[in-house]
């Protein structure tokens, strides 16, 4: 087998076999701090670099996501940082989201450049939204939240300063997620001595929208619903990465699934490319356990604006073929 120039056969892909895993460890270990798969990088990069433009590309990153994702799962339910109940309602409104955005790839989107267009503008308003989270008018009567950043970043600089310290110490207990009440109408959570909360069923109609544009593109929805969480339900990154991350895992399985097996209009090849999404889990894998392992040792502003601007990079790739077309 020629390392070097590797033919992949389902998508018609040849590269460098070492260079799916190498750039989706890269993505995923700053992505996964913030509660993102990377896939919605993983998708652009198989498309403008490699060329893997037909509907195969929306279901191999999917598999990508399901083999990235459990290292990263793995870390937030060991160490307590799964907030469950917002888990539970972004699976509930993402799945028949997914199986709405495969129909609407296979039988209205073949070409994706238009729904790419309104993606970027999604991803463009909401990474605008993120960034501005961290200036210092949106910061005025936030006290409760600069409290728990600051908690965290003493935690931070004592793991720092302590040779002997290893990174994969545990968290207080204060930082436990601990459910207070669950119910159709609300969800509550303590963290790190705080509260917070939000609305049911407005989280599971964000859920439902981003899970169509996720069934279309293959990219989960953690790109979506984490730094939405963050920028308008008001909840900290720390305890909204975990529950984003498992929903994206799940939503991914049943995406595989209906791009596999729904059958669609001859000639159109919606099944995934096995191989190349193996060797982009692999690095995903890698990449997302150290990025969750060493999230509690990383300033919330930075994953903040690191998320952000991500989304702000990707925004600009989905607009500007438009923009250029119309002008």
């Amino acid at each position: 087998m020629d390392l070097l120039n590797y033919h992949f056969p389902v998508s018609g892909v040849e590269t460098w076999v070492f260079l799916p895993p190498l750039v989706a460890f890269v993505v995923s270990f700053f992505t996964s701090m913030g509660g993102v798969s990377g896939a919605f990088l993983i998708l652009p990069f198989q498309v403008s670099v490699l060329g893997f433009t037909s509907p195969s590309v929306s279901a191999t990153n999917f598999v990508y996501n399901i083999v990235a994702i459990p290292s990263g799962v793995y870390r937030y339910v060991k160490e307590g940082r799964m907030a469950w109940p917002l888990t539970w309602v972004v699976i509930v409104g993402t799945l028949p989201g997914v199986f709405i955005g495969y129909y609407l790839r296979v039988l209205y989107l073949p070409d994706p450049r238009s729904f790419k267009a309104f993606v970027g503008c999604v991803l463009l308003y909401l990474g605008v939204r993120l960034l501005y989270e961290m200036t210092p008018r949106s910061q005025r009567g936030k006290e409760e939240m600069k409290a728990l950043e600051e908690k965290f970043d003493v935690h931070a600089r004592a793991l720092k300063e302590d040779r002997t310290a290893r990174i994969a110490s545990g968290l207080p207990a204060e930082a436990v997620i601990k459910t207070l009440s669950f119910s159709p109408a609300r969800v509550e959570y303590e963290f790190w001595g705080e509260r917070f909360s939000f609305s049911t069923p407005a989280m599971f109609c964000l859920a439902f929208v981003v899970g169509i544009i996720g069934g279309t593109y293959g990219i989960g929805g953690g790109a979506i619903i984490a730094p939405f969480c963050v920028a308008v339900f008001r909840l900290p990154v720390y305890t909204v990465a975990g529950a984003a991350l498992m929903g994206t895992f799940l939503t991914s399985i049943a995406g595989v699934l209906f791009y596999s097996v729904v059958p669609v209009k001859a000639g159109l090849s919606t099944a995934p490319d096995w191989q190349l999404g193996f060797l982009f889990g692999i690095g995903g894998f890698v990449g997302m356990y150290c990025g969750a392992r060493l999230q509690k040792v990383v300033p919330q502003k930075f994953i903040k604006a690191t998320l952000g601007g991500l989304m702000l990079f990707l925004s600009v790739r989905y607009i500007l073929p438009l923009v250029t077309a119309l002008f």
